[in-house]
């Protein structure tokens, strides 16, 4: 899915991170009431500076969140 198709439904980028933080950044916008959803790290995709992380892209996830749907 595109990063395009994601914004149109809600999702908002937030981040890109690998393990052991990943999983404290979910569970914190989870605290937070938010649906969280992870995309594979695209080096292309990510502004400024990445190349130490497009040795090893398949460890980085990026973040993207949206609000809960409250009905």
């Amino acid at each position: 899915m595109t990063e395009e198709d994601l914004k149109k439904q809600g999702w908002v980028k937030q981040t890109t991170y690998d393990e052991p933080r990943l999983s404290e950044i979910i569970e914190m916008y989870e605290e937070m009431d938010f649906e969280v959803r992870l995309e594979p790290f695209n080096p292309g995709d990510e502004p400024g500076c990445s190349e130490c992380m497009k040795c090893q892209p398949h460890q980085y996830k990026t973040i993207y969140t949206r609000e809960k749907d409250q009905t």
